[in-house]
């Protein structure tokens, strides 16, 4: 599978809440960006695809990609996805063939 790159994907997190919401979470404190979710197509120098990530505050990115401390569940990283994911549909940034909105 080739990696999916989206310019317009990354930029949607700017002026986003926070769809991770961990313990410490600084919502929408200016910090949200774009952060990749492990899904077995990341390792040192490599991301996953972009429509696999969540809009994540600088505390929360830390804590996903193991730079800062923290408790994270599999059930916050599907959360987060969904999340994010169903603003990209209301938004038009992500479409599903024969789905109504």
């Amino acid at each position: 599978m080739s990696r999916i790159v989206s310019k317009k994907l990354r930029d949607s997190a700017r002026g986003q809440c926070c769809t991770l919401r961990l313990p410490g979470c600084g919502h929408d404190d200016g910090t949200v960006v774009l952060a990749h979710i492990p899904c077995g197509h990341k390792g040192v120098g490599m991301k996953g695809p972009d429509v696999i990530a969540c809009f994540a505050c600088d505390h929360c990115h830390s804590v996903l990609d193991g730079r800062r401390r923290g408790e994270l569940t599999e059930g916050d990283l599907l959360r987060a996805l969904a999340e994010t994911q169903l603003i990209w549909f209301r938004d038009g940034l992500l479409t599903v063939k024969g789905a109504a909105a």
